[in-house]
């Protein structure tokens, strides 16, 4: 009741971290906390409902893998779309408090991608016209971190960043929740970018894998017989893509030099590559 006490203008933060440490300190917590944020979520005064919401993020913040595991079940997801519902609370919730559901659902679905029923959740209230595009997070929204973050995660590999980030987390001044979410926007783009260049990788060598042994089936029966126009086609097509994807396994070997294993399997695709491109100018020259 302190902490979202709607008659105060500026969060009580000392009040939100007694909140919090309770709800690690008891078995029940993350049960108990979210029944009664969901309460105070719904409340009709705005005030009440956006230091609800403010309280559950700094919770996500800081009460670890059991109260995301209880966060993301339907029974609390559905309380938060009751707010945002024109069939339920969302013909009287404001709008800003309404604003705020929807970023907290969308910010969860950056950092919880593993958690379906938040992913589920969205993608209906995105269906159903109720959300009608993603939001665009402010600088001073707090995000909650990443949990668990995906292996080799930038946070894993630059420690200066995990102290930087846990100390900004654990403070109770407002800019150093801003600075940390500022922080963290930006892990998000270079997690992304890093997950971009490894989708182009596994994509990349995958295309070439199996044009390679395409080429090798009709260069195979090429030797035996000649091919029917079609094939002839097709090989002749086989060829000029696997020109096209030499110069795009050098880019993709230049971005990966840190990285041993994936430059390894890099050229070895490019060897099967080289070898299939071999093959083709040799049986094709001889015919």
């Amino acid at each position: 009741d302190e902490a979202t006490d709607p008659t105060i203008s500026e969060e009580n933060w000392e009040c939100i971290q007694r909140f919090c440490d309770q709800v690690n300190a008891d078995t029940e917590g993350p049960l108990f906390a979210l029944r009664l944020l969901a309460h105070k979520i719904q409340s009709p005064q705005e005030g009440e409902a956006l230091h609800a919401l403010t309280v559950l993020e700094t919770c996500v913040n800081n009460c670890g893998d059991r109260f995301h595991s209880e966060m993301a079940k339907y029974r609390f997801l559905n309380e938060l779309i009751k707010v945002l519902s024109p069939k339920y609370y969302g013909i009287w919730s404001s709008e800003k408090v309404k604003s705020r559901v929807t970023e907290v659902i969308f910010g969860w679905t950056v950092w919880f991608p593993q958690e379906v029923k938040i992913q589920d959740a969205y993608q209906m209230l995105k269906k159903q016209g109720i959300v009608k595009e993603d939001p665009k997070l402010p600088e001073d929204k707090i995000l909650p971190p990443p949990s668990p973050r995906p292996q080799n995660s930038i946070f894993d590999t630059d420690e200066e960043k995990s102290k930087l980030l846990a100390r900004l987390l654990k403070s109770s001044h407002p800019e150093d929740l801003q600075a940390a979410n500022r922080l963290i926007q930006s892990v998000i783009k270079e997690e992304q970018e890093k997950s971009a260049q490894v989708s182009r990788r596994v994509n990349t060598i995958s295309e070439v894998s199996e044009n390679v042994k395409r080429m090798e089936e009709l260069l195979e029966n090429y030797r035996r017989t000649e091919l029917s126009p079609a094939d002839q086609e097709t090989l002749q097509a086989l060829f000029q893509r696997c020109e096209k994807l030499r110069p795009l396994l050098f880019r993709l070997a230049s971005e990966a030099v840190a990285d041993e294993e994936a430059l390894a399997e890099i050229l070895q695709a490019n060897d099967k590559l080289l070898r299939a491109l071999g093959q083709y100018r040799q049986v094709v020259a001889s015919q």
